[in-house]
């Protein structure tokens, strides 16, 4: 059984279970309508981000029910959405990402009529890359508004640390990135902070197997699924360095969330971490400033590529003409130039907009966003711009969890053996398609 059809038969219960049939929010006197928003932007920077979401849209006379559901990388939520959707009672925007939209709205719960009024008049599809409207689409229909656009392919360090370890410049090979490891730990320093979380090993795999395989070897493997990519002798190469690189995390990181991890780098108490760009949060939160406080790379071997995570809000079918309205007014506002401008600094990431992607300076954007536009804009010309397969931009969430088990299994396993991680890697996927 293929994913969409796992996911399609949990859901049908919810076919028998009206959503008519559930009470709709009560609603304050002055408010046009209520909508409720499930999604996991709970860290500090975060949840500054999703904030300033909120209060525009109550802004606009409308109330924000917030959903927020903290850890897991999402899939927290995710359980509490597939709860909500047998229960006929689905929240009227969601965070969803990638492949999961499309499983999403194959089981009829997105709308796919309500923003078709907004996306024409604010003229969504030349606004948009198409690599990321087709990401927020059914069928040619808009059933999600796309946020904000992250890059997962960069390495985080604190220059002052790098000083006190005697390192002169940030790695721009795997073999630097050895001897910078070396050095702080010589040091008395954590060489690269990480929370010992599936997501966050396999963001980590991924950016190895950009590194080693370069990027048509990345696309075959992690988002093609092909299985000679996955099991061949440069996948074996992948799982190789990643048991290298695996020797220089955080001994104490096992389970910690991502962001206590990159408070130890903002802290002075590691070098490096390897963490998509919604990190730099975690710093505009600490008042940091980019190449001054810290210095954001390409990870090591991956200058050319751009390995993206989209952050998105689906809309889901309600009676309700309050909710639908404030719905549409969540995607006018998300895809508005001031709001682009606001939750991406605040969040770390950059805008969708391709008009604001051109000349991010003039909005205000640091260094770190502004090596992030351009490398999207040149990776959307070249082939570089490559879904991110942990976090649920390039397979379904079943494909996925495959990937997650072998990777941090192998992590884990001081023995584990790289070819035979390989050919488990190629099983695991080949049964979870």
């Amino acid at each position: 059984m293929n994913a969409i059809s796992r996911l399609a038969t949990v859901i049908s219960l919810a076919s028998l279970l009206p959503v008519a049939a559930f009470p709709v929010s009560t609603l304050a006197a002055e408010s046009k309508g209520s909508v409720e928003v499930v999604h996991w932007w709970t860290s500090g920077g975060e949840k500054a981000a999703v904030d300033v979401l909120k209060a525009q849209v109550e802004k606009d006379g409308f109330t924000w029910k917030d959903g927020a559901v903290a850890g897991g990388g999402g899939s927290t939520a995710m359980t509490v959405l597939k709860s909500r959707a047998v229960a006929g009672n689905p929240p009227g925007v969601a965070q969803i990402k990638g492949p999961d939209i499309q499983e999403w709205a194959s089981t009829g719960l997105l709308d796919t009529d309500v923003l078709k009024d907004v996306a024409k008049q604010e003229k969504w599809d030349s606004l948009l890359d198409k690599k990321v409207s087709d990401t927020v689409k059914y069928d040619g229909d808009y059933v999600a508004v796309p946020v904000n656009i992250h890059r997962v392919n960069w390495l985080w360090i604190n220059p002052e640390v790098f000083k006190k370890a005697g390192i002169e410049k940030p790695p721009t090979t795997l073999q630097e990135f050895y001897a910078a490891g070396d050095k702080l730990k010589a040091a008395g320093f954590i060489p690269l902070a990480h929370g010992g979380q599936p997501w966050q090993d396999s963001t980590v795999f991924e950016a190895v197997v950009l590194s080693v395989m370069g990027v048509d070897g990345y696309k075959k493997a992690l988002v093609d699924l092909d299985n000679k990519a996955l099991t061949g002798p440069e996948m074996v190469k992948a799982l190789t360095e990643l048991k290298k690189v695996a020797t220089y995390m955080d001994a104490d990181g096992k389970g910690q969330d991502w962001n206590l991890e990159a408070a130890k780098v903002i802290n002075g108490k590691a070098g490096m971490q390897i963490m998509g760009d919604w990190a730099k949060s975690e710093w505009t939160a600490a008042k940091k400033v980019a190449g001054k406080d810290y210095e954001c790379v390409a990870f090591p071997g991956t200058d050319k590529a751009f390995t993206y995570n989209i952050d998105s809000l689906a809309v889901f079918k309600q009676k309700d003409k309050g909710t639908a309205a404030g719905q549409q007014d969540i995607a006018k506002v998300v895809l508005g130039e001031n709001f682009q401008k606001v939750f991406s600094i605040n969040k770390g990431s950059i805008p969708v907009r391709n008009d604001m992607l051109g000349d991010m300076a003039q909005y205000g954007f640091d260094s770190c966003a502004q090596t992030a536009a351009k490398d999207f804009l040149a990776g959307a010309k070249t082939g570089g711009l490559q879904p991110s397969m942990a976090h649920n931009m390039a397979t379904t969430l079943a494909v996925q969890g495959a990937f997650f088990d072998v990777v941090t299994n192998f992590i884990n396993d001081p023995k584990a053996d790289p070819a035979d991680a390989a050919k488990k890697l190629g099983a695991a996927v080949q049964s979870a398609k």
